[in-house]
């Protein structure tokens, strides 16, 4: 009973920590990590002693399948060289070094366990990393190798434990080393494709929402087991299955079982994310009074916990900027494109550690000499680097100008990508044949024009401004209140079904939370200065580059037919400006089908992107 009262006590805190954090400004795990620790000498608090066990198979496989699966693939293979010289090479590079550190101010521990806590303290943490990079803005790229790293790091680190663990009782060989990484490596990426190949034989066959979110629970531990029965690697495997599943999702799985699967999964990482770091701050008590108990004098201990904080820090930045270079993708190179010295610099200070630190830690052997205090020093990492460096990275970023993902740009992209999904469509609509007495084609085709004239109002209108479908989405929701309010009416009546009642207003949930998804906040920040490609580009747009062009004021064919516009273009052939698609009159498109010109640019203020309508690219 104490134990679920435990449970539920925490689970609460945990929630009201995660909101007060959005409230308040500070990022989650901070908060949760040093209200655990205060919350940890209150009295009547039990010890909370997490196992290894517990956390290496109960909370880590869900949590890294959590975000593998959501991972872009494209993106992971985009920046391999950089994940993997950082997953495998840092940590590596950190392991030597904070073993050299930890030996020399505690030279009775020998090599093998001094190197054992430089394998607990390398891996930096998926979760706290990203979550930081997400809120603060940090740009894609730093965010998917971020990402990345976190991702394997964690397999990296722990055969080099292993490793460090077995020296400890009796000696091993780099053979025998070079063995156990290739084994851990090759096996449980292997471990990994099998469960990913095996799942995504039967799951087409799965068309029961539900049932198919199950299979998705099992999945990372069935993955990280298969890997961990033959000695290899089981957070690769769960990793590599993740990141498979994910990419072939739009394939394996119906729309609504990966809707289902998306919000189940999310909740699931919330929780466990954010209880984790709330259970590190909850063992501060004993872990000091156990270095306390431990006789060590107190200045040795202080020394040993701050030199390795210090240390994890300092090899990092060590790390990427010698290998700067090398960080860089050859398609770069050859553009002569580099990254900034401050992203260097953010990469290198987003070090935060987490949950596998800990853990990690208590695989070190109980005979171990310093045992407390080697505890002590992860402890320190973890709780040190979270509020060092993610408390000072937004500040850092905003001090040394890192470009955040701009919202115009995304807004282009993604209005880009719906008006070519659309061509795509209305080719495949041309080749069908079918009776159409009821119109279905123009109802095919209105639909497809709204979804793609609501993509385009969320560039280039301003917030002040409500857009059409902006107006649809708020006259709509308003129906949609009436329609429940009258379907909660019947309902209580009791003449009606209950399955069917439900069946209505599942639907009603449905539609209503499709038009939140469509209506993202828009932003006024400044648009992005200069030519930003959002695909592979044409002959057209290469023919008319961008154009130093005034701010068109009005529509001259909307004034004359009393219209009212949304926003305005300009052909780059003859000057012609016109509304957009959105506007009722469409006079930038009519004036395309009459004269053919075929690339028009944006004439509203502070934007300089191009349309071509001949293919549907912008530049």
């Amino acid at each position: 009973m104490e134990s679920a009262l435990f449970v539920v006590v925490l689970l609460v805190g945990v929630l009201a920590g995660a909101a007060l954090a959005g409230r308040i400004g500070v990022p989650t795990p901070l908060l949760l990590i040093v209200a655990g620790v205060a919350v940890s000498y209150l009295p009547g608090v039990p010890e909370v002693h997490l196992e290894p066990e517990v956390v290496l198979l109960g909370l880590l496989p869900p949590l890294l399948y959590a975000t593998a699966v959501q991972t872009s693939l494209v993106d992971f293979a985009r920046n391999r060289r950089t994940i993997l010289l950082l997953s495998i090479g840092l940590v590596a590079f950190t392991t030597l070094g904070v073993g050299v550190v930890v030996h020399a101010l505690l030279p009775a521990i020998g090599w093998p366990a001094a190197f054992a806590i430089g394998a607990v303290v390398a891996p930096p943490d998926a979760v706290a990393a990203t979550a930081i990079g997400r809120r603060i803005g940090l740009p894609r790229r730093l965010v998917t190798i971020l990402e990345g790293e976190s991702l394997l790091n964690d397999a990296t680190a722990l055969v080099a434990l292993r490793t460090a663990v077995a020296a400890i009782g009796a000696g091993v060989t780099a053979w025998q080393v070079a063995g156990d990484f290739l084994l851990a490596a090759g096996g449980g990426a292997l471990a990994g494709f099998v469960t990913f190949k095996v799942v995504a034989w039967f799951r087409p066959r799965i068309t029961d929402p539900v049932l198919d979110t199950a299979v998705s629970f099992v999945v990372p531990f069935v993955a990280y087991l298969a890997a961990e029965a033959v000695h290899a690697s089981g957070v690769l495997a769960v990793v590599v299955a993740g990141l498979l599943l994910g990419h072939k999702a739009p394939l394996l799985q119906t729309a609504k079982s990966r809707v289902t699967e998306r919000t189940n999964w999310r909740t699931l990482a919330f929780v466990l994310e954010n209880a984790v770091f709330a259970l590190i701050g909850l063992q501060a008590k004993w872990i000091i009074g156990d270095v306390v108990r431990s006789g060590v004098p107190l200045g040795l201990v202080l020394g040993v916990c701050l030199a390795t904080l210090g240390a994890v820090i300092v090899l990092r930045l060590a790390w990427v900027f010698p290998a700067r270079y090398l960080l860089i993708r050859p398609r770069d190179l050859a553009s002569g494109e580099k990254p900034p010295a401050a992203n260097t610099f953010v990469l290198g200070w987003a070090g935060m550690r987490g949950v596998v630190t800990l853990a990690a830690a208590f695989v070190i052997p109980t005979q171990t000499p310093y045992r407390e205090v080697l505890l002590l020093a992860a402890f320190t990492v973890v709780a040190g680097t979270l509020l060092i460096q993610g408390l000072s990275l937004p500040w850092l970023v905003r001090r040394l100008r890192v470009r955040s993902p701009d919202p115009r740009e995304d807004a282009l992209a993604r209005a880009t990508l719906l008006d070519q999904a659309s061509a795509a469509a209305e080719e495949r609509l041309a080749e069908l044949e079918f009776d159409d007495p009821h119109g279905v084609r123009d109802l095919i085709r209105q639909r497809s024009e709204q979804r793609n004239f609501a993509a385009w109002e969320r560039l280039d209108t301003v917030a002040e401004q409500e857009t059409p479908s902006e107006l649809y989405a708020r006259v709509r929701t308003e129906l949609l209140a009436a329609e429940r309010e009258r379907v909660l009416q019947i309902r209580s009546l009791g003449q009606v079904p209950s399955e069917v009642v439900a069946d209505v207003l599942a639907t009603l949930d449905l539609e209503e939370s499709m038009i939140d998804d469509a209506q993202p906040e828009r932003t006024d920040a400044p648009a992005p200065a200069g030519v930003h490609r959002t695909g592979e580009g044409c002959a057209d747009l290469d023919r008319y580059p961008v154009a130093a062009i005034e701010p068109a004021r009005a529509c001259p064919e909307c004034l004359a037919e009393g219209l009212t516009w949304v926003a305005l273009r300009q052909c780059l052939e003859c000057g012609h400006v016109g509304c957009c698609d959105s506007s009722p009159g469409r006079h930038a498109t009519a004036h395309f089908r009459a004269t053919t010109h075929p690339v028009m640019q944006s004439a509203q203020p502070g934007e300089d992107w191009r349309w071509c309508y001949v293919h549907h690219t912008t530049g």
